[in-house]
């Protein structure tokens, strides 16, 4: 390969995308599902509606949301590449904060733009603890998007 593929180039084209989309969603899935304790049980509700929003609603909003995701880790993928010995996943979970505030960003943005005025309620509800939720993801996501990165 004479040239080093992007992270945009290697997980948001077909054909990954559709299996890193349904992946990303049961991560999600089961990090919601894992949350104990009050805070585990608002969490729960909240994502249970916004799923009843419409069949199919957390799936379409990972995918489309899936670039800007990737455009935000980019800079993190060029950096490993340029110097990590480690795995690209064991680079993003030693910076999880960061990347969940990156992340973070892109939902935030969203948020305040989406027609979907019942899944922005849920949002603002719950986004004082989702930096912490999606730290705590950070090193599933990234296994997940290490396992599609080519040698």
């Amino acid at each position: 390969m004479s040239h080093a593929a992007t992270l945009a180039e290697q997980i948001t084209t077909d054909p990954p995308r559709p299996q890193i989309v349904t992946e990303c969603v049961d991560l999600i899935d089961a990090e919601v599902k894992s949350k104990g304790g009050l805070s585990g049980v608002a969490l729960r509700t909240a994502y249970a509606g916004i799923k009843a929003i419409k069949p199919g609603f957390i799936k379409d909003v990972v995918d489309a949301l899936l670039d800007d995701w990737v455009a935000q880790l980019e800079p993190y993928y060029a950096a490993w590449r340029n110097g990590g010995a480690t795995s690209f996943a064991d680079y993003l979970t030693a910076r999880s904060d960061d990347v969940a505030n990156e992340l973070l960003k892109v939902t935030d943005e969203r948020a305040a733009q989406t027609k979907h005025k019942t899944a922005a309620k849920y949002y603002r509800k719950m986004r004082d603890s989702a930096q912490k939720h999606v730290a705590a993801a950070v090193p599933k996501l990234a296994k997940l998007i290490d396992a599609h990165l080519s040698a």
